[in-house]
């Protein structure tokens, strides 16, 4: 019996056919119409809307708040038993950097985090110390979302360049701070990327600017004080398959132009002695090779997959000549050993790998060569690399948790050996780890491959098959999802369930060939590799069938999609959050945010008929047939530039009319915000207590 009872009627949206045909196939899509003809405008200024099309999600809004109206005091309460796992006025440990320390901190109440600077050798539990640099609260005041990108100081520590987006378009505004006064100079750029460089005389800084199509597809030089209209165009990409970006280095000596797709890299180097000089190339982009930089003196080392050496090595090369024919191997190619990213100071070389899916830091003494690494016994964990904000150091900074064990906080001497906890993450209303299990199982997929899965479940649960589980997944892009602390998922392991994490192809939880496994003509890899996670838990007695909701978002948003129509049977729910469904519509329209730096993931539709042909077998949007879909529900942001709101939109419309005995099929829309949901921290809590409570309500554990 189905747990939605006495819905109202769902809301009906006109069909308004239009054709399209590719390579002589011919499509028709009924639901085109909802993607407003002024949407790039629209991002920027939501009133001007389509009428229509408001009134048919906010019609959608009120379907799904009366078949959510049930669970209004259990999102109260999981909302109160999520804030309660927050220490409130939480701050960071400071960063040193010359004669400061840079940290953050949040208030009591407060939804942003304030950005605040100590005397370098200061007591960090002083808060009379603290010089306030930016209340992010006080900005935020009066908007319905806000999002800052971080406050970055100049050499001299004088000014900082802070960023934010009032709108959840990802555009953001930069401003300049003077770092004494705390007024903000008259530098308004708009439209950028978020953050920028600044050179070293703090004078002036570099910048990526957003095109219409949310691509940072050029570099501009700002001088402060001057009009955004005249700042230089240092560098633009014209190719619209890559992104750029734009850093700095801890020697202050040059200016990393970085442009890239998903598998091809590009490096310009600009030096820091001659601000108007050219750009120069690294190494000429070859599509499949990447590479990324970190200087180190005199050298610089280089991580790249070139030369068939697919899970990474790294290179160093001189900085007075640094193209590709003076590479010189330094650590290279293990496979099975994936090198995630790397980091260089004086005396040492660090950098994050991972084997067999778990993460490792590596330490090399770069005058003698000698290597140590840190690493911890836990079945399944989680390793943030820190490193650290000068240059001449021998101590670096990384996080340590699993899914039982909170987040902790470690300096390292790189050189003694010697770690310093600085801080164990606070659960205020109280966590006993022992209370917990965290496990790693293996599925064994279609092919004969293993799926990692990482489970989080209280020791009291009985694993009989009557436990409900929440089965995650994301799969691409190459993302690992790490087996991390997460407080809010105790609210669901408190009430009996089994919290699962597939980590499935598409990702590099297995090295570089798990990536590739599960993109482009491999990509049902990904999807059967979900199901086969649900087969394995099922099998094992973790949960049954009818008792697992599968939960992904963007591209996981899509992975449920999939699986929804691969495998309805296989699960009593499903949440995509802000899904990427409407993949062959998508991919086919190289005017939409995005569209071509996706190709290399996914297949380029219009100039391919095969790879046509594999994005429609999958699209989810594209293969909703009459079948036995169980509830499924989309959350979707009206100004997200990643996955547009007609998506998941379209996608519930066609669900509803091609199954109508199925589901029931919710969408919510929030009108207010954009790909990552709501900006503030207990904002963000309010939509995950929604999605946990819709879990347990179609769990029927309400």
């Amino acid at each position: 019996m189905s747990v939605f009872r006495n819905l109202p009627a769902a809301p009906t949206v006109a069909k308004k056919p239009v054709s399209d045909t590719r390579h002589g196939i011919v499509r028709t899509d009924d639901y085109a119409w909802l993607r407003a003809d002024n949407w790039q405008q629209m991002f920027k200024d939501t009133s001007i809307l389509d009428p229509e099309i408001r009134t048919y999600l906010e019609a959608e809004n009120a379907y799904m708040d009366a078949a959510m109206g049930d669970t209004k005091a259990l999102q109260a309460q999981l909302f109160a038993e999520m804030k309660g796992r927050i220490k409130e006025d939480d701050s960071s440990i400071p960063m040193k950097d010359g004669p400061f320390a840079y940290g953050s901190a949040f208030v009591t109440g407060g939804e942003q985090p304030r950005y605040f600077r100590i005397p370098r050798d200061g007591d960090p539990k002083n808060e009379g110390l603290r010089d306030l640099l930016l209340d992010g609260d006080k900005e935020a005041k009066g908007k319905d979302y806000f999002r800052l990108s971080g406050i970055d100081h100049t050499t001299d520590h004088a000014f900082g360049i802070w960023g934010y987006d009032d709108k959840g378009s990802e555009y953001f505004t930069l401003r300049v701070r003077d770092l004494a006064t705390k007024q903000d100079l008259d530098d308004v750029l708009e439209n950028t990327a978020g953050g920028g460089v600044w050179a070293p005389d703090g004078k002036s800084f570099f910048y990526t600017l957003q095109d219409e199509n949310h691509r940072p597809s050029k570099v501009f030089h700002h001088i402060v004080g001057q009009p955004q209209s005249e700042d230089r165009l240092v560098y633009e990409e014209t190719d619209p398959g890559f992104f750029m970006g734009v850093g700095g280095s801890l020697l202050d000596d040059v200016i990393y132009i970085d442009i890239h797709d998903h598998e091809t890299s590009e490096y310009r180097l600009l030096s820091t002695k001659d601000l108007t000089a050219e750009p120069q190339l690294v190494a000429e982009r070859e599509e499949g090779v990447e590479y990324s930089m970190t200087e180190g003196g005199d050298v610089f080392y280089i991580l790249t997959n070139a030369d068939d050496a697919k899970d990474f090595k790294i290179v160093e090369a001189p900085v007075l000549a640094p193209g590709k024919a003076n590479w010189k191997e330094l650590v290279p190619h293990e496979p099975g050993r994936l090198i995630l990213n790397h980091m260089a100071f004086a005396r040492h070389l660090v950098w994050l790998e991972r084997r067999e899916g778990l993460p490792v830091i590596m330490i090399r003494d770069r005058k003698s060569g000698e290597e140590h690494s840190i690493a911890f016994a836990e079945e399944a964990y989680s390793l943030g690399l820190q490193g650290a904000a000068e240059y001449d150091t021998d101590v670096i900074r990384f996080s340590y948790s699993s899914m039982t064990t909170p987040s902790q906080l470690f300096d390292y001497n790189m050189a003694t050996r010697e770690r310093t906890l600085l801080k164990t993450q606070e659960v205020p209303s109280g966590h006993n780890p022992e209370d917990y299990v965290t496990r790693r199982v293996f599925a064994e997929a279609h092919d004969g491959e293993t799926v990692p899965v990482t489970l989080l479940y209280r020791k009291d649960i009985k694993l009989d098959g009557s436990a409900p589980c929440l089965l995650y997944g994301y799969g691409a892009y190459g993302i690992t999802i790490p087996a991390g602390f997460n407080t809010n998922c105790l609210s669901l392991a408190d009430r009996g369930f089994v919290y699962a994490i597939a980590h499935i192809r598409g990702g590099k939880d297995k090295g570089f060939s798990w990536y590739e496994d599960g993109k482009m003509e491999k990509k049902v890899n990904t999807f059967k590799d979900f199901i086969s996670a649900a087969d394995h838990l099922v099998k094992e007695g973790f949960t049954a069938y009818d008792r697992i909701i599968a939960e992904g978002g963007s591209a996981g948003g899509m992975l449920m999609g999939a699986i929804a129509n691969m495998a309805p049977e296989k699960f009593a729910g499903i949440i995509a959050a802000v899904p990427f469904v409407d993949v062959l519509n998508t991919m086919l329209d190289d005017t939409l945010p995005l569209t071509p730096p996706e190709w290399p993931e996914w297949g380029n539709p219009i100039e391919s008929e095969e790879e046509y042909r594999w994005i429609a077998a999958y699209s989810p949007y594209d293969n909703v047939e009459t079948k036995p879909y169980p509830p499924i529900i989309a959350l979707s942001g009206l100004t997200d530039p990643r996955v547009t709101y007609w998506e998941p939109t379209k996608w519930i419309a066609r669900l509803r009319d091609t199954a109508p005995e199925a589901g029931p099929f919710l969408l919510k829309t929030n009108m207010a915000a954009g790909h990552g949901g709501k900006s503030g921290r207990f904002q963000r809590l309010e939509e995950i207590a929604f999605e946990y409570a819709y879990a347990i309500k179609v769990a029927g554990k309400m």
